[in-house]
């Protein structure tokens, strides 16, 4: 089976994709964080330096686009293939009202006429491979049946699928018989999401579909790193290793931000997912929460490793 990374916008840049590389490993390809173009095709010097190859050297990257706007997906995609990149990701999957609203990500799968412009317009022109991130629908997953028959008119690289519609954001069970019927019904290449948290949600997956061979992972490996080495037999990190990744994390993160604040800020968005991993762990995370001062957080940090003990899996999503 193949592992790809999902993006998590403030949390999985750069910095992150390499240190988790280097720590744990075991990933076949990153997706960044959405890049989103202006109407001129211009990006934000955080996105572009989220992108450049001196900054993944040692991964497999894909960047992921998010626009409705053909002109700015194709300026982008030529750029980014000037940097040598092969493949690029179309991101219709976010369920942000801010998003949607602009009918952009999942917004864009309730005006299917409207997706079916934008698809054509960017496939005829593109110089790089396309994939697409996509939820089944707005509202119900009867939608998905007229999505997926339009996404079989191009040549995608791969479809990832993340079988809820915009309007259940991440709650309730992801519907798998739309997993199902895609399996069916495409011979695009597929990549299942969707709340893979633990090794028996793994195996439940693997159970019900054998013959899958790629899936992709964001907020399970943000709350158990060592996720996929349990999954295949090997040996858990510790809290040692742990530890390390954090504390290199912080060091490379201050490395390229402002001063305390923001690298405050920027490390406790991690805590919403690892502390889940820890016994106990809900006072020590309301610490690191409300800590206003760095020192602070490194306390609050320094005692759920002193105080805690790793957990075979993590609660997270319970």
């Amino acid at each position: 089976m193949k592992y790809c990374f999902a993006p998590l916008e403030g949390v999985t840049g750069y910095i992150f994709r390499n240190t988790y590389e280097e720590f744990f490993g075991g990933i076949d390809k990153y997706f960044t964080p959405f890049l989103a173009p202006n109407h001129d095709g211009g990006l934000r010097t955080r996105e572009k330096n989220d992108v450049l190859p001196e900054n993944n050297p040692a991964i497999h990257l894909v960047p992921q686009i998010l626009t409705n706007h053909a002109p700015s997906f194709l300026q982008t995609a030529a750029w980014l293939a000037d940097l040598g990149y092969e493949e690029v990701n179309l991101n219709l999957g976010c369920p942000s009202g801010t998003v949607t609203a602009k009918k952009k990500g999942a917004g864009l799968l309730g005006e299917l006429e409207r997706l079916e412009q934008f698809l054509d317009a960017i496939f005829e022109a593109c110089p790089i491979g396309i994939s697409i991130k996509t939820r089944i629908g707005m509202q119900t997953p009867e939608e998905f049946g007229a999505i997926l028959a339009l996404y079989n008119r191009y040549p995608l690289t791969e479809l990832v699928i993340h079988p809820r519609v915009r309007e259940e954001f991440y709650g309730g069970k992801p519907h798998w018989e739309s997993f199902a019927q895609a399996m069916q019904q495409t011979t695009i290449p597929l990549c299942y999401n969707g709340d893979l948290f633990r090794v028996r949600d793994m195996q439940s997956f693997h159970t019900e579909f054998p013959d899958a061979d790629t899936v992709m992972l964001g907020r399970g490996l943000l709350s158990d790193p060592g996720l996929l080495m349990k999954w295949e037999g090997k040996p858990a990190p510790g809290k040692q290793t742990l530890a390390a990744f954090h504390a290199t994390l912080l060091e490379r993160n201050r490395e390229v931000l402002s001063g305390d604040r923001n690298l405050l800020f920027h490390m406790k968005e991690l805590w919403v997912y690892l502390a889940c991993l820890f016994t106990n762990h809900e006072k020590y995370a309301k610490k690191i929460r409300k800590a206003t001062t760095l020192q602070k957080y490194l306390t609050g940090v320094d005692a759920l490793f002193a105080e805690q003990e790793l957990r075979t899996e993590s609660v997270f999503g319970k």
